[in-house]
């Protein structure tokens, strides 16, 4: 049985840890953070994902999945760390920080004819950048290295790690070959080999081409708000050509994907860059917008009541149905809405959030918002917004609707 470390035990890291595990593979799966290794050891994820919590605990028990901190030798090392991107002169650019830390522990126990496969979403040039560090800096040779990026959904990542296509780009035919190996070991999809650097580019591809697109109706939906149109019934009218398939506008772009992922283009291609850069443009204006939508209304009902405006803010994370909230416009609206405390009582309202640590917001259940709220304001669809006897005991009250669901 091969053993299988996974670097980075968080939402890509974590299932692709137990998934591999209940596939039968050995798995370690390594992470800094010592309160993700406690949960682990105990048979517990700690990140809300259907089914995963479940999967844990079996292969946990199992003795197929364990967890520390210090990296032990495997047949194979999967890099499933973060990727973000930091503010450097007015420019967005790649910290690859935790990639190269992830190299430095994997050179410590590496041995000749292990595979090296780099899953987070990375700029052009960087599973090349790793087979450069490990075999220059630390003198190790006869190392296998690809890149096959992560292609998943959250909130449906167990299954799609499973039927997804997937690209392999390996930086060598024999690199290529085991990676094919392995992935076809559990994948059911299409597993489609290129080189690293044209696999690294298919990512970035995919998610720039998504937050284009969202751009497109995120735009849309100010120019018809301007007119005093309704968009959701301009784009469904639209979405009836056979060619056209306009995407639902939302409050912004979130997650750790299509909200960073153009910028690792744009940064090395500033020049030939001009429609993604205008598209991060408009879905950070988006969120902007919004913001400035709801202090008007709150201006506005401010001038017809004496007393404070109570206000809801109803899903604070990415997208609907997760509890993940990086790069959220929505944490974004409402911490930008929470320096106006001044002028309004601000209560946050999601279903998938337990707590928020670390943030001075105040979260209650959707039960107590109904009747302790004025304006009830929705960012983000969560099914349990979408019940028809939750709609029915707010039909009355007054709504700013950004998501479609009244």
């Amino acid at each position: 049985m091969k053993k299988v470390s996974v670097l980075g035990l968080g939402y890509i890291g974590l299932p692709t840890a137990a998934f591999l595990a209940k596939s039968g593979y050995r798995v370690h799966g390594f992470d800094i953070n010592k309160d993700v290794i406690h949960s682990l050891k105990a048979g517990r994820a700690h990140i809300q994902e259907p089914g995963l919590n479940e999967m844990v605990s079996d292969v946990v028990n199992r003795g197929l999945l364990f967890a520390s901190n210090t990296l032990i030798e495997s047949d194979i090392f999967i890099i499933c760390v973060p990727t973000p991107f930091e503010e450097c002169n007015d420019k967005k650019i790649p910290n690859l920080e935790f990639v190269k830390s992830a190299v430095e522990e994997i050179a410590r126990v590496a041995k000749p004819g292990n595979l090296i496969i780099l899953e987070s979403t990375s700029p052009v040039g960087t599973t090349n950048l790793i087979r450069d560090i490990l075999q220059n800096q630390h003198g190790l040779s006869n190392l296998l290295y690809a890149h096959c990026p992560e292609r998943v959904l959250p909130g449906n990542i167990l299954y799609e790690l499973e039927f997804n296509n997937r690209v392999i780009g390996g930086i060598d035919s024999a690199s290529s070959a085991a990676s094919l190996e392995f992935y076809n070991s559990f994948s059911k999809g299409e597993l489609i080999i290129t080189d690293a650097k044209s696999a690294e580019m298919v990512k970035l591809v995919e998610n720039s081409f998504r937050d284009t697109n969202i751009a497109f109706a995120n735009e849309i939906s100010m120019i018809c708000d301007e007119e005093d149109i309704n968009v959701s019934q301009v784009i469904a009218i639209a979405n009836k050509h056979p060619r056209v398939n306009v995407l639902d506008p939302g409050v912004g772009v979130g997650g750790h994907c299509i909200a960073v992922d153009p910028w690792f283009i744009i940064s090395k291609h500033f020049e030939n860059s001009q429609l993604l850069q205008t598209s991060r443009l408009v879905n950070l204006k988006k969120t902007d917008w919004v913001t400035n939508k709801i202090l008007a209304k709150i201006t506005e009902l401010k001038d017809l009541s004496n007393s404070k405006i109570s206000v809801g803010i109803y899903g604070l994370t990415f997208k609907p149905n997760v509890d993940d909230i990086r790069e959220s416009p929505a944490l974004k609206i409402a911490n930008e809405l929470s320096k106006h405390l001044q002028d309004i009582d601000l209560n946050c309202i999601d279903p998938n959030l337990n707590s928020l640590n670390n943030l001075d917001l105040n979260l209650i259940s959707i039960d107590e918002s109904i009747v302790s709220t004025d304006l009830k304001i929705f960012l983000v669809k969560h099914s349990e917004f979408c019940e028809p006897k939750f709609k029915e005991s707010v039909a009355n009250h007054k709504i700013l609707d950004f998501c479609d669901i009244f």
